[in-house]
């Protein structure tokens, strides 16, 4: 007796951890900036600097990077920013990792606030998130084929297989230029800048990705004119490149985090020599991770009327793709500012974050529920306050359709804002409309029994000789055909023979005549 293997190729997720991280530090203002009289906006980035990966446990090093733009607490009430960076270091908890497994890693600021302690020094506080997880693909055998027996019956399954073929990281540099508009005056100073990333399309080619999108970016800039007065500017620059990714092909399914590692902005002079260009050197973090469908045939059972066979079976962890489902989702509100406020004359710059709260699996799919948190910059009517900032939170609520979803899978969830639209509605109200791309892939974890051995046994002719020749037999709803003739000591091929039966199963109810293929038990 011969059993053939083949090496079947495992993925699935070896561990999954999360942690927060809170960071307070008082923030002293230099020298060189004027007194703070009121905070008008923050952002924070995290910059991560190093990732130790040890047995069972995993090293963050890096640096939350702060920005703060201010109104001087001066006659002229002019505008000022303010930078700093609070170091950190984190060890994450990941049980089974070892030193050279990819970790996927993702971070957000979950929270920020600046406050005035006086007008030379400021505290700032900060909520960190880190979730981390570690596939792994792996070989089981399992057998496929048996020869070497005579009358022999197999029964096979077959197996739909996800595998991790591809993972790595790897960056992609975007690099442009803005000029200023010829109804503006020259830059004298950068004050504020934003760049958002939204559209991104991943296509998988033969040995490479293809990689577009667009950056959303803001200038708030003081003039070269007498009176320095300050400007703004909104606009879009569309991107494509390309990364190399040995081992990938276009038949591959890609799953892709693409995130903004930094945003450099930076003046240059024009071909005049006069200050009128923005230099973006944008750097896209890319967590790239390329699966592969694979069919195979594995034996689920075998028998033969002249030996006892006994399958010898391992358990195996499977992954199988349900689904890559594409969802976008539509939320509207109104957004009305504090008594305390100033009152608006004019939307400078509105962004958007989307951040999700809560993810369920429900009987028709993945149901989401979030908000876009919205930051506008606005001119106010106060002449002491010159902008100011409102903030706000669109709810979102929506089900990604998988029907056949259930308990027994896993799914990772991408989530980014496509479209943004903000509205004065008069000096103290705005209607909001956001669109959000929700991209989920959906796996299945299942445990399947693979055969890795057959033992051969003589047969029991004492039991054998107990059996009737030729049985009527009435099949019971969870009969087969299979489970008949290894009961009676025959093969499905021969009941199908004798009962003159073409379909490969048969009814409850059926009778069926059964005959012992077994011979000379004398």
């Amino acid at each position: 007796m011969e059993l053939l293997k083949k090496n079947i190729h495992m993925n699935h997720e070896k561990s999954r951890a999360s942690s927060q991280v809170t960071l307070e530090e008082d923030y002293n203002v230099s020298d060189s900036k004027p007194d703070v009289g009121k905070l008008i906006q923050k952002k924070a980035n995290i910059k991560l600097d190093d990732m130790k990966v040890s047995t069972d446990h995993v090293l963050l090093t890096g640096a939350l990077e702060v920005w703060v733009l201010y109104v001087a607490d001066t006659p002229d009430r002019q505008i000022h920013r303010l930078e700093s960076k609070i170091p950190f270091e984190e060890q994450m908890n990941l049980d089974g990792v070892e030193p050279g497994d990819n970790i996927c890693l993702k971070w957000d600021v979950e929270d920020i606030s600046v406050s005035l302690i006086n007008s030379r020094k400021l505290s700032m506080k900060s909520l960190l998130s880190f979730n981390a997880s570690v596939e792994e693909l792996y070989d089981a055998q399992a057998a496929v084929e048996i020869h070497g027996l005579g009358d022999i019956s197999t029964k096979s399954k077959n197996l739909e297989l996800l595998q991790l073929s591809v993972q790595k990281k790897d960056i992609l540099r975007v690099k442009d230029e803005i000029a200023i508009p010829s109804n503006k005056p020259n830059i004298q100073e950068m004050l504020w800048e934003n760049v958002q990333l939204r559209g991104t399309d991943i296509r998988v080619l033969d040995g490479q990705l293809d990689i577009k999108g667009e950056l959303f970016i803001f200038v708030l800039y003081a003039g070269d004119d007498e009176n320095g007065t300050k400007q703004w500017l909104e606009t879009v620059l569309p991107f494509q490149g390309t990364v190399d990714c040995p081992g990938c092909a276009q038949n591959m399914l890609a799953n892709v985090e693409v995130s903004l590692a930094s945003a450099n902005l930076e003046v240059r002079p024009d071909y005049d020599g006069e200050e009128r260009l923005v230099q973006v050197d944008v750097v896209l973090d890319l967590d790239i991770r390329l699966y592969e469908e694979e069919k195979v045939q594995i034996l689920e059972d075998v028998y033969t009327p002249v030996k006892d066979l006994i399958p010898v079976t391992m358990e195996q962890v499977c992954e199988s793709l349900v689904v890559k489902n594409f969802s976008k989702c539509r939320a509207s509100d109104r957004m009305r500012m504090e008594s305390s406020q100033p009152r608006m004359l004019q939307i400078c710059h509105s962004q958007g974050e989307v951040k999700i709260d809560d993810t369920s699996v429900t009987e028709n799919g993945i149901k989401v529920e979030g908000a876009v948190f919205i930051t506008i910059l606005y001119i106010t009517s106060d002449d002491t306050l010159p902008y100011a900032l409102m903030e706000g939170a669109v709810p979102f609520q929506h089900v990604i359709e998988v029907p056949e979803i259930d308990n027994d899978c896993r799914f990772t969830l991408q989530s980014e804002l496509e479209q943004l639209s903000t509205t004065m509605i008069d000096s103290e109200e705005l209607e909001v409309k956001v669109c959000v791309n929700l991209n989920a892939m959906v796996i299945r974890v299942h445990k399947e029994q693979c055969i890795i051995d057959v033992e051969e046994h003589d047969l029991d002719m004492k039991k054998l000789q107990e059996l009737p020749g030729i049985v009527g037999y009435i099949v019971q709803p969870d009969d087969s055909l299979w489970s008949i003739a290894k009961q009676y000591y025959t093969t499905p091929e021969r009941i199908r023979e004798l009962n003159e039966i073409e379909e490969e199963e048969v009814s409850p109810g059926t009778c069926l005549l059964v005959m012992k293929a077994v011979e000379n038990l004398g």
